[in-house]
């Protein structure tokens, strides 16, 4: 993968908001919901969802600025020296295989830069050099040697991942696909409830343990994808909608799109711009049950180009207040 600085469009310097903020545009302009008949809009997306594990992760993030990772969050190995193993042969020269020679110590060196395929490589060989190792301890015994204990079973380490999840996939109860490190590709079930930022743990999808350790977890950040007219507060949105200055004095119905579709809202007589009305049940799901409510603020908008009628009625209720507040002095 390229250098996820370069991925995401920002420098090395980035602070954490920046970073996510680049994230976030970039999940919503390449998102496989809104980019169907754009096949390479997936590509990007996963890229950036990669870029981000790495770089949007506080610790990973200083592992990678010191060279201790890659770009694809893999441990940069320098390579293991000086493992002894009884029976075995000491070879004249490094980077031996387990196995080869004979005598006293083995050297043992790998690199997983060179195995695309297999991301786990590392983890094969760490069982192969302590299974030969306990071996090696369990069969001198019988030459005299004291059979030491067997290494235990390690658990896996946890890797980490993030999942951009639209408004109406957290509506609708779909799963979002997520791309864990290693190629694997899983849907995950957002609970009901779910804020943006939350970390899900999916029990068994880390990496693989050791000597038959059980797998780790995967940490799945949750980042909604932003909305060009919904605003999230909680489990309720939030929207604005244009409406005449006639409904805004008479009253009138009003067509509002929802996540679900469009609904009709009673606008009551007299309202003004920055009024809010409640549609509830339109909001997102909760963690109990149901879900939330819509606020609509109304925002008064006037023809445009002006509207003469409209403009002699406002100059006649102008002179009209005019005359009354000058009545009002000289009664007093």
């Amino acid at each position: 993968m390229r250098d996820p600085y370069s991925v995401l469009g920002v420098s090395k310097t980035a602070s954490e908001s920046e970073i996510k903020s680049a994230f976030r545009k970039l999940a919503k302009k390449y998102h496989p919901d809104s980019n169907k008949n754009e096949p390479k809009a997936k590509e990007r997306f996963n890229e950036a969802n990669a870029a981000y594990e790495i770089v949007g992760d506080k610790d990973k993030r200083g592992k990678f600025d010191r060279g201790e990772i890659d770009a694809e969050g893999k441990p940069r190995f320098q390579g293991f020296e000086g493992f002894g193993f009884p029976g075995g042969g000491a070879g004249a020269g490094g980077g031996a295989h387990p196995g080869a020679g004979t005598g006293g110590a083995r050297t043992f060196r790998w690199s997983t830069s060179g195995s695309e395929s297999d991301p786990f490589a590392a983890d094969d060989v760490l069982n192969e050099i302590f299974g030969s190792f306990g071996r090696g301890r369990a069969g001198s015994a019988g030459a005299g040697g004291g059979a030491g204990p067997r290494p235990k079973p390690v658990k896996g380490d946890d890797v980490s991942a993030t999942v951009a999840v639209t408004l109406e996939q957290l509506v609708k109860g779909e799963k979002a696909r997520v791309d864990l490190p290693g190629g694997r590709t899983v849907d995950v079930a957002i609970p009901p409830g779910t804020a943006s930022g939350k970390v899900i743990r999916l029990r068994g999808q880390g990496r693989p343990g050791v000597l038959g350790g059980p797998a780790g977890d995967a940490r799945v950040t949750v980042e909604f994808v932003p909305h060009p007219h919904f605003r999230v507060d909680g489990n309720i949105l939030r929207r604005e909608v244009n409406i005449p200055l006639e409904d805004a004095v008479l009253g009138g119905k009003l067509r509002v799109p929802t996540l679900d579709g469009e609904v009709s809202l009673n606008v009551p007589a007299n309202s003004g711009s920055g009024k809010a009305l409640r549609l509830k049940g339109k909001g997102l799901p909760k963690a109990g049950g149901g879900r939330g409510d819509l606020l609509v603020t109304l925002r008064i908008v006037l023809p445009e180009g002006g509207d003469p009628e409209l403009t002699a009625l406002m100059k006649k209720w102008r002179e009209a207040g005019r005359n009354s507040a000058a009545d009002s002095e000289e009664a007093a």
